[in-house]
């Protein structure tokens, strides 16, 4: 993997100041030394902006040379996968945060939320009109269903794939932006409470052409599998996005909630 001129001056910077800040720490045993206030700031910032190896991944491969996977029929998906917008909705304003109209926002919320990135489970794709951010029940939801998809594949021969995240959470300014480009996109999206994630039934990420490789539809009849037994047991609304090339997901409350 090669890396940015900007990647390895990143690098250089993040050591050079945990130097200092170890070089601190020493001369503190003999006199009153005092890290900058902002010292840990800094190194936040530094960490938060290094290199995330899970955004690393090939193309997509062609569905060429590809094994087969035993897949379980579960009907047509337009019926299966048919909650309403007003289910959406109402599951979001019971766990999510209060829509907001910027990212600047998101430090005054008095609900826990987190920020998501690639990972082993997922891949978070280039965001046009949300923010990485959902609220820690539907995060955990999302990281279930990539991990569940990955060990189904390895449980049925294998192949290096994961799900690809397209949307995540929009503020008052994406809907509105959204909805120039999409006539189809609701004005009042469960995008906007940080409960709900869209994941792509047509794009699937490609990490490695050594193992297996698998069909699209292969992956989106197993995806499918997946997303139907959270839907089963209740974790989740899901409706097929057609348009769109998704499944919109937004997490259910529970008992516990």
């Amino acid at each position: 993997m090669y890396f940015c001129d900007m990647d390895f001056l990143r690098t250089s910077i993040y050591i050079v100041f945990v130097s200092f800040l170890a070089c601190l720490c020493a001369c503190s045993r003999h006199t009153k030394v005092e890290a900058p206030d902002n010292s840990a700031a800094i190194l936040a910032l530094l960490v938060e902006d290094s290199v995330n190896v899970y955004d690393s991944h090939l193309d997509t491969v062609i569905d060429h040379g590809c094994t087969k996977l035993k897949i379980k029929s579960i009907g047509g998906y337009s019926k299966v996968f048919s909650d309403k917008n007003p289910l959406h909705i109402a599951a979001a304003r019971s766990l999510g945060i209060k829509p907001i109209e910027s990212e600047s926002e998101l430090w005054d919320l008095k609900r826990p939320i987190v920020k998501i990135e690639s990972c082993k489970e997922y891949y978070l794709d280039d965001l046009t009109h949300s923010f990485p951010y959902l609220v820690p029940e539907a995060a955990q939801l999302l990281k279930d269903i990539g991990r569940t998809f990955n060990d189904s594949l390895k449980a049925r021969g294998g192949g290096s794939y994961r799900i690809k995240v397209t949307s995540v959470l929009r503020t008052h300014s994406t809907v509105k932006r959204l909805r120039r480009v999409n006539r189809n996109a609701s004005g009042e999206s469960a995008h906007s409470f940080g409960t709900t994630i869209d994941i792509s039934y047509s794009k699937f990420v490609c990490d490695s052409i050594c193992e297996p490789k698998r069909t699209f539809e292969d992956l989106k009849n197993l995806l499918v599998e997946v997303l139907y037994d959270f839907h089963s047991k209740g974790r989740c609304y899901i409706k097929y996005e057609r348009k769109q090339s998704c499944f919109h997901i937004t997490v259910r409350p529970t008992d516990n909630s």
